[in-house]
């Protein structure tokens, strides 16, 4: 051992183990100090996969617990109110009656039959009309949106129509069908039509016309440029238009029966308000709301599988 390796082995320093020389040690943090900037932070695909599915399961709980804490907040505020006499129960109800009353619709029935025939009778009045709404709207806001010489012969009269106040045509509709179940799918499939047409002439009108014209230059028929273009161009704007027509489908079904009908959850309505009953007509509205999510959520899964060629949305997007 020579004189320089005696000093440097006095010194404190093993002549056997280098000095660190690498790019961390001249930083002067630890290997996994979080303020070393060479340090590699990247992460696997799964391990990103199963935070966002972390992320998404937080968020949805959090939805859940916002949904049902503010269904308690008004609910039992309601009959809070109702019960230490702030609110007067005779006009407003009280939710343990409405309960009460939901109860006796489903065990005892109604002067008009059993509760289960009438709603059948009011979601076929409605189911009908939406069907023939939808599909007259598709079909006149597809024609009127390609053809611009018929969108300004009938333009003006579609607005007139649009004006009329929809209880004004139900009772047309009652006095030249009757009672039965034609008067209420008309008034529903108005409803329906103008919420679905006014979208589907927009969506028609939003297609690219430099698309159209490529594909016309390809030799494509105005059949063809419908079929491939036009059609899937608008069925965005289309289903979207879903959500809210099938509502106005409801409100529809349930204004004619309240107009007039032999059976029907709008004829039970009109009869709890003649006798001053508003527990039956809230009781009456859970049903028709219950109906009407169901409803929601099949449109929701008929959007997902009928737009699976469209690009997620910003929105959608970002819960991936």
């Amino acid at each position: 051992m020579t004189a320089a390796t005696h000093r440097i082995s006095d010194a404190g320093i093993s002549s056997s183990t280098p000095p660190r020389t690498d790019i961390t040690g001249s930083l002067g943090y630890a290997a996994d100090d979080p303020r070393n900037f060479f340090r590699p932070a990247e992460q696997s695909e799964a391990e990103l996969q199963a935070a966002g599915r972390r992320a998404r399961r937080r968020h949805t709980i959090w939805v859940w617990v916002g949904r049902i804490g503010l269904a308690v907040v008004v609910l039992g505020g309601w009959q809070l109110f109702t019960a230490m006499g702030w609110v007067d129960k005779f006009f407003f109800g009280q939710p343990s009656a409405v309960w009460d009353s939901l109860v006796h619709l489903f065990t005892v029935g109604t002067a008009f039959g059993s509760i289960w025939e009438n709603l059948w009778v009011t979601v076929q009045e409605a189911l009908l009309g939406f069907a023939v709404g939808t599909l007259a709207g598709m079909i006149a806001g597809i024609l009127l949106g390609s053809n611009r010489y018929l969108a300004e012969v009938c333009g003006p009269y579609i607005k007139i129509i649009n004006a009329i106040p929809r209880i004004v045509l139900g009772s047309i509709f009652i006095v030249a069908f009757g009672l039965g179940m034609p008067a209420k799918v008309l008034l529903a499939a108005v409803l329906v039509f103008f919420a679905v047409f006014f979208n589907a002439f927009q969506g028609v009108r939003e297609v690219d016309p430099n698309l159209i014209s490529n594909v016309r230059v390809l030799g494509a028929s105005p059949l063809q440029v419908a079929r491939h273009v036009t059609i899937p161009s608008a069925m965005t704007w289309i289903i979207a238009s879903l959500h809210t027509a099938f509502g106005f489908a409801i409100i529809g079904a349930l204004v004619a029966e309240v107009l007039g009908a032999q059976r029907g959850i709008g004829l039970i309505i009109s009869q709890a308000q003649g006798s001053f009953d508003p527990n039956t007509v809230f009781a009456c509205m859970v049903i028709i709301a219950v109906f009407t999510l169901v409803a929601e959520y099949l449109i929701s899964l008929l959007e997902k599988r009928v737009l699976r060629w469209r690009p997620p949305t910003r929105s959608e997007a970002s819960s991936i």
